[in-house]
C-alpha cells in the first residue's frame, strides 16, 4: 500500500515488505485493528481535531495512546496508520476502493455492507467498513463539500460529478429508511475503443464495421440497455467515428463523454439552487443546441420530455445524432419514446407520433450485461416502417445464448441474418462501399 503524505509526517518506520503487502483482509489481528481504528477516529471526532494548531502531533499522540499495551507488528502499525491517514487526507474506508482502477462502481449500503463492481460482477467487499451511520454521512459530506454541494434533512438527496469525472449519488434519511446510502460510478481515464470491444468479445468485426459505417454515413442511432450494460461506453466508442471537422454538441446530466474531435461543445444540466430555482434540464439544452449550428447532437441519455425535441432535431436535418436510453429491447425502446413524447404534453395522435419516430431513427442497438458479468451487443436493428400500426424492426445482427457452463459462463454465438437490410442502400448512397463482403 503506498504511503500518503500524512503517514510520512508521522515518521512511521515501515519495513520494505510492507509496501508489497496488499491483502490486509487476511491479518490475524484485523478485527482488533479495526476496533482500534474506530476508537482512534471517535476520539479525534470527540476532541474536534480541527481546533488544534499542531494536528499531526495530536493525532500521533492519540494513536500511540490507543495502541499502547498491544503487541502489534510493524506491518500492523503501518496498516493502522494508513487507515487513519485515509480519514484525514482521503475519503475514509473507501479511499483504497476509489484508487483501485479495476473497480468500476462502489455501493455503500450500510456500515458493513459495501459492494463493488469488479470485472462486471457485483461482490461484497469485506475488507473495509464504516464505524456507524454518522461516519458514512461525514464521508459523503467530505466528498461533496469541495463541489459546493450539501446534504442534510432539508436536502436529503444529491447527485454530483467528482473532479475526476466519477459520478456520486447519495441519499439519506428520511428518504432512505436504512441510513445514508452512497453509490459512486468511477470514471475511467483509459476510454474503451472498438478494438477493446473486439478483444472482449462484445461484438464481431462485421458488427464493428457496420456500426462505424452507420456513424460515418450520419444515420441516427439509439443505444438502449439496462443499468451498467455499457451504453455510455459504446456511445463513446461510436462517437470516435465522427468526422474531425463536424461541430459536435454533447448534452449530459454529468459529463462522461470524452470526444477527441477538435470541434466539440459539451453542455451539462444544472440542478435547482437553495431557493428551488435555476434548474436547467436536458430538454432546455437540446432546444438551445438547435440554435448553435450543430452538425451532430449527442444526448447522453434520453429519459423524459426532451425525447420530442431530440426527434424533432433528427427530423429537421440534424442527421448523425446519437443517444442512449434505458430499455430491455429495441422494441421496448421505441415504445418508451412514444411514452416520453406523450409526457411532453404533445396533443398528437399516436399514429403521428410513431411516424415521427420511424422517420427520425435509423438504427437501434441493444447492449446487455450477461449473467456472467460480460457485456455484449446483443442486437442491432433497423427501423423499416410499420406493421399493423406498430413500428417494425428488422434485426441485422444478434446474439443467441445457448446455455451456461458449470462455471457460470454464458455460451452463445453472434448471428447475422440472411437478408440485405434496407439501411444498406442508404449507406451505399452516402458513399459507404466497403460492406459488400458482409451484405452481398
Amino acid at each position: 500500500m503506498p504511503k500518503r503524505k500524512f503517514v510520512e509526517e508521522f515518521g512511521v518506520n515501515i519495513e520494505p515488505e510492507v509496501e508489497e503487502l496488499t491483502d490486509y483482509e487476511t491479518f490475524p489481528n484485523k478485527v482488533l485493528l479495526d476496533e482500534l481504528r474506530n476508537k482512534i477516529i471517535q476520539n479525534l471526532i470527540d476532541n474536534d481535531i480541527g481546533k488544534f494548531s499542531n494536528m499531526v502531533d495530536f493525532i500521533k499522540d492519540e494513536i500511540k495512546k490507543t495502541i499502547d499495551g498491544y503487541d502489534l507488528t510493524n506491518v500492523e502499525i503501518s496498516y493502522l496508520y494508513n487507515l487513519i491517514d485515509n480519514e484525514i487526507n482521503g475519503y475514509g474506508p473507501i479511499t483504497e476502493l476509489l484508487d483501485d482502477k479495476n473497480i468500476t462502481e462502489i455501493m455503500v449500503n450500510g456500515t458493513n455492507e459495501i459492494y463493488v463492481e469488479l470485472d462486471g460482477k457485483v461482490i461484497k467487499d469485506n475488507s473495509v467498513s464504516f464505524i456507524n451511520k454518522d461516519h458514512i454521512l461525514r464521508t459523503i459530506q467530505r466528498i461533496i463539500q469541495p463541489l459546493g454541494r450539501t446534504i442534510d434533512i432539508s436536502n436529503p438527496m444529491v447527485d454530483a460529478r467528482l473532479e475526476d469525472g466519477s459520478r456520486l449519488n447519495a441519499i439519506i434519511p428520511p428518504l432512505s429508511l436504512k441510513g445514508p446510502i452512497m453509490t459512486i460510478r468511477k470514471f475511467k481515464e483509459e476510454l474503451a475503443n472498438i478494438d477493446d470491444f473486439l478483444r472482449t468479445g462484445a461484438l464481431t468485426s462485421d458488427m464493428a464495421r457496420f456500426l462505424e459505417a452507420c456513424v460515418k454515413a450520419k444515420l441516427n442511432v439509439i443505444i438502449c440497455g439496462g443499468t451498467g450494460s455499457g451504453k455510455t461506453t459504446l456511445l463513446n466508442v461510436l462517437s470516435s467515428f465522427i468526422d474531425n471537422d463536424d461541430r459536435i454538441i454533447t448534452i449530459e446530466d454529468a459529463a462522461e463523454l470524452k470526444l477527441k474531435q477538435r470541434h466539440v461543445i459539451s453542455l451539462e444540466t444544472r440542478l435547482t439552487n437553495y431557493e428551488g430555482t435555476g434548474e436547467i434540464t436536458i430538454r432546455d439544452l437540446v432546444r438551445n443546441s438547435l440554435r448553435m449550428r450543430p452538425d451532430r447532437i449527442i444526448v447522453g441519455e434520453v429519459r423524459g420530455k426532451e425525447a420530442f425535441d431530440m426527434l424533432q432535431a433528427m427530423n429537421t436535418g440534424h442527421n448523425g445524432s446519437l443517444s442512449t436510453m434505458h430499455a430491455n429491447s429495441p422494441s421496448d425502446a421505441l415504445n418508451r419514446l412514444e411514452t416520453m413524447i406523450l409526457m411532453a404534453g404533445m396533443e398528437i395522435p399516436i399514429r403521428a407520433i410513431r411516424e415521427y419516430i420511424e422517420n427520425a431513427i435509423d438504427i437501434v442497438i441493444q447492449t446487455s450485461r450477461l449473467s456472467d458479468g460480460r457485456r455484449k451487443i446483443t442486437s442491432i436493428c433497423e427501423v423499416v416502417g410499420f406493421l399493423d400500426d406498430s413500428i417494425k424492426l428488422n434485426e441485422i445482427f444478434g446474439f443467441d445464448q445457448n446455455g451456461v457452463t458449470e462455471k457460470g459462463e454464458v455460451i452463445g454465438e453472434f448471428v447475422k441474418h440472411d437478408h440485405i437490410p434496407n439501411v444498406y442502400r442508404k449507406l451505399t448512397s452516402r458513399g459507404i462501399n466497403n460492406l459488400k463482403d458482409i451484405f452481398e
